[in-house]
């Protein structure tokens, strides 16, 4: 037997959603009621006068307040980490394999949060440098733009002066015979190469007269133009201290020098408030005229960039080159 006074407010609420009414919430709960009406009715229901029923409720409606709670609970959205930026990947990634130069190696176990939105800074940056042409005779003789290459949250940051033929073609500073002694002076200081970042003043490679071999030292011009590059570089890193790596990356960064790199070096100096230390150049140090005296002095500025970041200097690495 069914329920006259539910099917009575069923009815009524059917026609007025007929006319326009929204009624959705009362309708469906009407619904729910009657088709269990009969099954789960008491007695006492049974025998109550129709004037007396109470039509059931709509289910309540949440307040705006409570929405915007359930929208602050909700969890983040995570970024997948495929789309993530990690600039040390994207550029080794675009790398040719070569014996000749150290293989990328993960990153410190340090490294990580703050070294993943580094990476996204850099990584932003790197696209608006690939594509620079404020120096128009750059852009005609590159081969690609040389960004950078190592750790976003580095400690220790070198810098060079331009990239020379072998950087041109493999696109990553310092991987010609000057890059693999540096490789080699990194790691006798308990570094790995992708451990530290590395960069150049000037991103493209100095343009050479046709037929002249070797590469160009960089204008002042040239170094002013490409010079905010690395600014944002470092400025995205901040490392605890910076080695110059020759003359012109001294002047570079510092301006021109009263005194040359030879009496430059070994002495510190500062650069925005981060610690630098001039150097030799290793492609000076490949030079064979006075070789093994130059790459002692060099050793020993770097042992002073071990002290000023807080590493113990072992007996091996004092011993490399004993004074005379």
């Amino acid at each position: 037997m069914s329920d006259q006074p539910t099917e009575i407010v069923f009815t009524a609420l059917k026609q007025m959603q007929a006319n326009g009414v929204r009624l959705r919430a009362s309708l469906d709960a009407s619904s729910r009621l009657r088709a269990t009406a009969s099954a789960t009715r008491p007695a006492a229901v049974a025998a109550t006068p129709p004037s007396q029923h109470v039509s059931a409720a709509p289910p309540p409606q949440e307040s705006s307040a409570a929405r915007a709670k359930l929208r602050d609970d909700a969890p983040p959205k995570i970024t997948p980490p495929e789309k993530r930026g990690n600039l040390s990947a994207a550029l080794h990634a675009a790398m040719p394999d070569s014996a000749e130069r150290p293989r990328p190696q993960a990153a410190p176990a340090h490294s990580t949060t703050g070294a993943s939105g580094k990476a996204a800074k850099l990584d932003a940056l790197r696209g608006p440098v690939l594509a620079c042409t404020k120096c128009p005779h750059l852009v005609q003789s590159r081969t690609q733009v040389v960004f950078g290459v190592g750790n976003p949250d580095a400690e220790l940051m070198f810098v060079g002066e331009a990239p020379g033929a072998d950087e041109d073609l493999v696109g990553e500073p310092f991987v010609g015979r000057a890059g693999q002694l540096l490789t080699k002076m990194i790691e006798a200081m308990n570094f790995r190469r992708s451990d530290v970042y590395i960069a150049n003043i000037l991103k493209c490679r100095p343009n050479t007269p046709p037929g002249e071999p070797g590469n160009r030292k960089p204008t002042h011009a040239e170094m002013d133009v490409c010079k905010p590059y690395l600014l944002q570089q470092i400025e995205i890193i901040q490392p605890k201290v910076i080695v110059a790596l020759g003359g012109t990356a001294v002047e570079g960064l510092l301006g021109v020098q009263k005194e040359g790199i030879t009496r430059t070096r070994g002495t510190w100096k500062e650069f925005h408030g981060i610690p630098l230390m001039p150097t030799f150049h290793p492609s000076f140090l490949l030079r064979p005229t006075n070789q093994m005296a130059n790459k002692r002095h060099t050793w020993e500025d770097m042992l002073a960039v071990l002290e000023r970041l807080g590493h113990g200097i072992t007996a091996k690495q004092r011993g490399f080159f004993p004074s005379k």
